[in-house]
């Protein structure tokens, strides 16, 4: 069935043309507000409907599990049924997709484990030795393991460029780290990249059967891809080149994660007849405010020229409002937002401020808190990030894969079995001896040379415990087996134990219950995946998302970091912090990397719709010390006939009566609630 020909009238002639562009690799420049998601979904229906490619050989992949959803829901209403059958997901599911498929030419069990940031590290700690390095620089060297990792490159490799004495420590214990996750059967977050990418390099019959699988390629926000991401894109296209990407340039802000713009620029240098389209029409702000954007990016240097513009209004000066210091800051911002809440008749999701750090939040947060707005704050603990639910996974994780060291050591004393530290101790030293991991060696009984009495028999009873109710997992009913397990061991009391009261344990205690009905509509959802399959989706959803699903609805005011404000959109914005040393950072002005801190401040102008006010002050507490401020140099980058200066030195007497009258607002809103 074709798609209705009003379908695609519905789009500018840009996207139109993307829409219908296939005869040669495509490489769509698509400006903030441009309406990709829309052209993508679109070119998604009319592969199948107009060009008859079969659905499951189309792939489109992008980086959030919401951002796929996205375009899975939008390709439905244009498809129908039929959307059910493309391959969109992110790239991390992609690779775990592909991982399941190969995992005998990986050598890797069917039951390998994902580890999330916090087991990476314990396992990198262990497994090189590094019990007396402090997490800070724990983290460091698990950062340049990673980046090694995004550019494809081996233990031995890293050793062979390593610039320094750190560079040296942190190859030897990638080699040590990699060897214990091969002992283990586990993969972290960045070998689902890397993996796929080493095995489609290295293996032909594997690339040419995966080549004839994807016949189509479509990857959304492009300008994010590190170097592993970008290998494994060119080797699922192939000669054929059959793909789209989608990217700009000027929103890449992900540098510190491995994020290379220049991937765009390599991608012409690959593809000598790769076609570009330039989406420059903006559906969400008014004309001013992209004024400002364009001007303020035209700093930066360009692979590709574009320039954003609108059929909207032009709209009000943009607002830079000058503050005493950060409890002046904060207080007036709040105020301002309850003055036009009730002015205009708004809602309080509208309104959203964007700062350069999480610790910028807190004396919003007292604001709201004393006049009882309602406010969320992005980055707050994650669902997964709860002791509870840690708990039950390294359970799953260890129903899945007994090899698991990371899960074992999280949960084998919880609840308390009277498993100590010497205990442990003394069987992680017989494990090494023996090559074995952990759970293995407390069934072996050459343990008994090591251990004796209670702690021998509590390690049999556990590895026994989890023995029996793995195999009743992948036998029966999972999800009973799961809820046998957990009132064997006593958890839902153990909760009750710890917690601060009855209610507090109550909520733990349904969270667990959640986690497990996501298992079992993972299990039930027509896939017939298996209890091993299962528990890895959840375990990356974990990585994924990493907090629940808020409602997107909640009337909150919305308070996030110009990172986290990537992909949405407001339609009153405040910008707080606008200094130097806060935006652009301290560390970008050390390291001359200002660049990427103005796609930064471009990516936070151009979330607003309406209107848009910058906050800086004249002092700031930092570190217990109140220093003095400079105006960030982005704002001089700002046409100077587009800012309405608000400062409360040289304001004039009708500035100043406005003020009061705000504020007397806010006040009045505030006794009448």
């Amino acid at each position: 069935m074709s798609a209705p020909a009003s379908s695609l009238n519905s789009l500018n002639p840009a996207q139109q043309q993307a829409v219908r562009h296939v005869h040669s690799p495509l490489l769509v420049l698509a400006g903030a507000g441009s309406g990709k998601t829309l052209a993508i979904t679109h070119k998604l229906a009319h592969l199948v409907n107009s060009l008859r490619y079969a659905p499951e050989s189309i792939y489109a992949v992008t980086f959030t599990n919401k951002a796929a959803r996205e375009m899975k829901e939008r390709a439905a209403r244009l498809m129908g049924e039929t959307a059910g059958q493309l391959n969109v997901s992110t790239f991390h599911t992609l690779g775990l997709t592909f991982i399941r498929h190969e995992h005998k030419a990986l050598q890797l069990k069917s039951s390998f484990t994902l580890l999330d940031e916090d087991d990476s590290l314990a396992m990198l700690r262990d497994a090189a030795n590094l019990n007396q390095v402090d997490k800070q620089v724990l983290g460091g060297l698990r950062m340049l393991i990673s980046n090694w990792k995004n550019a494809l490159l081996t233990p031995e490799q890293a050793l062979t460029a390593a610039k320094d004495a750190e560079e040296t420590l942190a190859a030897k214990a990638y080699a040590a780290y990699q060897r214990t996750q091969r002992a283990c059967h586990a993969l972290d977050f960045d070998d689902l990249i890397l993996l796929p990418a080493v095995c489609l390099r290295e293996e032909d019959h594997i690339r040419n059967k995966w080549q004839h699988k994807v016949r189509y390629l479509l990857v959304d926000e492009y300008q994010d891809t590190n170097g592993a991401q970008y290998e494994l894109v060119k080797l699922l296209a192939g000669d054929r080149a059959a793909f789209t990407v989608v990217g700009d340039d000027d929103q890449s802000i992900y540098a510190w994660r491995g994020a290379n713009p220049e991937n765009l620029n390599q991608l012409k240098a690959d593809y000598p007849k790769l076609e570009v389209i330039k989406l420059e029409q903006n559906y969400r702000s008014f004309g001013r405010i992209l004024k400002c954007a364009n001007t303020l990016i035209a700093n930066n240097p360009h692979m590709f020229e574009k320039s954003l513009w609108s059929q909207k209004q032009f709209g009000e000066p943009l607002r830079v409002m000058n503050c005493a210091n950060d409890e002046d800051e904060s207080e007036r911002v709040v105020n301002e937002i309850m003055m036009r809440k009730m002015r205009g008749n708004l809602k309080w999701r509208q309104f959203a401020i964007l700062f350069r750090g999480n610790h910028q939040a807190r004396l919003f947060e007292k604001a709201m808190i004393e006049r009882k707005v309602p406010y969320k704050l992005s980055g707050g603990q994650s669902f997964f990030g709860k002791a509870e639910i840690k708990d039950v996974l390294a359970y799953l994780r260890l129903l899945v894969n007994d090899e698991d060291d990371a899960a074992f050591l999280r949960i084998v004393n919880v609840p308390r079995r009277e498993i100590g530290a010497s205990t442990i101790e003394k069987l992680g030293a017989y494990a090494q001896r023996r090559h074995r991991t952990l759970l293995p060696a407390c069934r072996e009984l050459g343990l008994e040379t090591e251990l004796s009495g209670r702690p021998l028999t509590a390690l049999r009873q556990f590895s026994d415990l989890i023995g029996r109710y793995g195999e009743a997992c992948r036998k029966g009913d999972a999800i009973v087996a799961i809820n046998e397990l957990l009132r064997a061991v006593g958890y839902e009391g153990w909760l009750y134990e710890q917690a601060s009261s009855p209610k507090v344990a109550q909520g733990r205690w349904q969270n667990v219950q959640e986690l497990l009905s996501w298992l079992e509509r993972s299990l039930k959802d027509g896939a017939k995946i298996s209890f091993d399959e299962a528990v890895n989706k959840l375990l990356l959803r974990d990585m994924l998302e990493r907090s629940a699903e808020d409602e997107q609805n909640a009337d909150e005011v919305q308070m996030l970091t110009l990172h986290a404000a990537k992909g949405l959109e407001y339609p009153h914005v405040y910008m707080v912090g606008m200094e130097e040393e806060l935006l652009p950072h301290r560390t970008s002005i050390e390291e001359n990397s200002i660049e990427e801190e103005r796609r930064l401040c471009y990516v936070g102008i151009t979330r607003a719709q309406e209107t848009l006010t910058f906050t800086l002050c004249t002092t700031r507490k930092r570190f217990g010390e109140t220093i003095r401020c400079e105006p960030s140099r982005f704002l001089a980058e700002l046409p100077v006939d587009d800012l309405k200066w608000d400062n409360a030195k040289n304001a004039t007497a009708e500035e100043k009566e406005q003020v009061r009258n705000e504020k007397l607002a806010a006040l009045k809103a505030l006794l009448d609630d």
